[in-house]
């Protein structure tokens, strides 16, 4: 009997990510397959606390602990989406928060180096990512307004907290041609800009208006902002 009510659980946690990717991301716009299997397939309610369950496929930001939150979905899957990214890619994600994101790009591209200045949450998200089976992920704890020189360049870099400006150690740490998604702008409102490193430059454009927890860092907002 208890394994038939987990049975049903489960089913009803396939059902919603299903419902999730039709409404939430199809109907808003998004067309990239390979992004919209991997949100169908990846678990998004086993990166939250159990008392959050019910929310995790809902069209909102979810707490995550220490002031943090686990993004929308149709942000996440836009910041995906914006990247286009190819299986061979070697990625930088700022702000593991509780690891969804990095589980995510763990099925999309060859390996995924995530980078989260609180101690705790990286942990927990390591543990999270190790026992679901997202092996080729690498967590580090650090200022990931620094990112992660000793193993740039990187094909794409994606920020989930906002930077009152493009830190310039992130723009040096992409590959030409590569690409970064990221919030910028004052902690009430910003918005996401997709990169592109062209000649050595960074060409910026405009996705959408968001609001993220801010970037605490070196080269972003002071600690304590």
């Amino acid at each position: 009997m208890v394994s038939m009510g987990l049975d049903t659980e489960q089913a009803s946690f396939v059902a919603r990510r299903q419902e999730m990717v039709r409404a939430q991301l199809r109907a808003r716009g998004v067309t990239d397959v390979r992004v919209l299997d991997v949100m169908e397939s990846v678990p998004r309610h086993e990166f939250v606390a159990a008392g959050y369950h019910e929310q995790a496929y809902e069209d909102h930001p979810v707490p995550i602990g220490e002031g943090q939150t686990l993004s929308q979905p149709f942000i996440v899957a836009l910041m995906l989406e914006g990247l286009s990214l190819q299986a061979e890619d070697v990625v930088l994600e700022i702000g593991t928060g509780s690891g969804y994101l990095s589980a995510l790009l763990s099925g999309l591209v060859n390996h995924v180096y995530s980078m989260e200045r609180l101690p705790d949450l990286a942990h927990t998200a390591e543990a999270t990512l190790a026992r679901l089976g997202y092996l080729n992920v690498t967590v580090v704890t650090g200022d990931g307004s620094l990112g992660l020189p000793d193993k740039a360049p990187f094909d794409a870099i994606i920020v989930s907290a906002a930077a009152p400006q493009i830190p310039k150690a992130l723009g040096e740490q992409l590959r030409e041609g590569g690409r970064m998604v990221i919030p910028v702008g004052p902690t009430e409102a910003q918005e996401l800009q997709l990169v592109r490193k062209e000649g050595g430059e960074l060409v910026t454009k405009r996705v959408e208006g968001c609001r993220f927890v801010p970037l605490i860092g070196e080269e972003a907002y002071p600690p304590g902002w």
